[in-house]
């Protein structure tokens, strides 16, 4: 009974504890593929939206204290994606490749474990550079799926991390529609089919998947009236059949609102409806300046809130992504001349040109 309540309390903690992360993909009836998340933090990353040219080269480091080489690692696929500016070179947190193939990181503090690199190891690399190598080097989930097991994946205090450990899993997404979250969990690599097409932050994704089973009762369709005595008692209004679906910000109530509203959402016939159905569903955990607080140490307050938005069309080469000063005016990139040039490229994310066209009376004109 102790263990399970010190069990219930370190969850609980490790919950809390999670910097929100969103990500959801749907396919359309025509195949086309979208790939969208949120990007939640309290602190300034300093995000910046870079371009790695097809070709790069990766050192992927072994820890100190095993002597092992880095071995050099040269990317067959462009990558457009978003780094924490603060780290020292290229850490992505998000991104696509020019084959097709999307990876959103999402925090997961309190489960994450890595693995332990032996000297008798061939493969392996620290976390910092796991976005580029993936997404360098792999057109497809399924080919990525299968280089993983022998790549290891380590983490200690020396890597320069910023103001919280890299403490991460993956979904993945490819421009056929297939998916797997990564995780790496007791010092083991951890994969799993998608299979909601939703990934958040702590607990692991497979913990997520059980949750939803308290949630069985919800439905697009709501009860329109029921006798009670003499009475007819009429709904007073739509989407009573979604009474129960968590509100607050929580990585659990945002995984199964998510995962709600992307299985009742009207099926998208191209990716036009798909960029839509993808935008509505990340609006309803988009989480505004103040309202997720938190007490610091010293009794001065902070705040999660959305930094930054990105809608990847897998299908068709193109980002749209947006700021929180800019979140009604997304940015749209084609980023086929982007995988095209040979120099890497970057630039804040809170500097890209976002639209800023407004109109007068005219717009009314016949």
């Amino acid at each position: 009974m102790k263990r399970a309540l010190a069990t219930a309390v370190a969850l609980l903690a490790s919950v809390n504890l999670a910097l929100g992360c969103t990500a959801v993909d749907i396919a359309a009836s025509d195949g086309s593929v979208l790939a969208g998340r949120t990007m939640e933090w309290a602190f300034d990353m300093k995000w910046m939206l870079v371009n790695q040219p097809k070709g790069t080269q990766l050192q992927l480091a072994a820890p100190k204290e095993t002597g092992l080489p880095a071995n050099s690692f040269t990317t067959k696929y462009a990558v457009v994606g978003v780094s924490a500016g603060i780290i020292p070179g290229v850490t992505l947190l998000d991104g696509q490749n020019s084959a097709g193939l999307s990876m959103s990181g999402n925090f997961l503090p309190g489960f994450t474990q890595y693995q332990t690199v032996t000297k008798e190891d061939k493969q392996y690399q620290s976390i910092l550079t796991f976005g580029s190598w993936a997404l360098g080097g792999f057109a497809s989930v399924a080919e990525l799926r299968a280089a993983l097991p022998a790549m290891k994946v380590w983490a200690d205090d020396s890597l320069p991390t910023g103001p919280t450990p890299a403490t991460l899993h993956f979904v993945f997404v490819d421009r056929s529609g297939a998916g797997m979250v990564v995780e790496y969990v007791g010092g083991a690599l951890k994969i799993h089919d998608n299979a909601a097409h939703v990934l958040t932050n702590a607990p692991t994704y497979d913990w997520h998947l059980t949750n939803l089973r308290n949630y069985l009762s919800l439905s697009n369709l709501a009860v329109s009236s029921r006798q009670v005595g003499s009475a007819n008692v009429t709904e007073i209004g739509q989407g009573g059949g979604l009474v129960g679906l968590p509100g607050d910000y929580t990585p659990p109530s945002r995984f199964v609102r998510a995962a709600f509203l992307r299985h009742y959402v009207t099926p998208p016939k191209d990716i036009t409806e798909a960029t839509q159905a993808v935008a509505h569903i990340l609006n309803n955990v988009d989480i505004p300046l103040g309202v997720a607080a938190f007490r610091n140490a010293d009794g001065s307050t902070g705040s999660d809130y959305t930094q930054w938005v990105v809608l990847k069309d897998l299908t068709n080469n193109r980002l749209t992504i947006a700021d929180y000063a800019n979140r009604t005016s997304f940015l749209t990139i084609e980023l086929d001349a982007l995988f095209a040039q040979e120099k890497p490229a970057g630039k804040l994310v809170n500097d890209l040109p976002y639209p800023k066209a407004t109109v007068g009376a005219g717009v009314l004109a016949p």
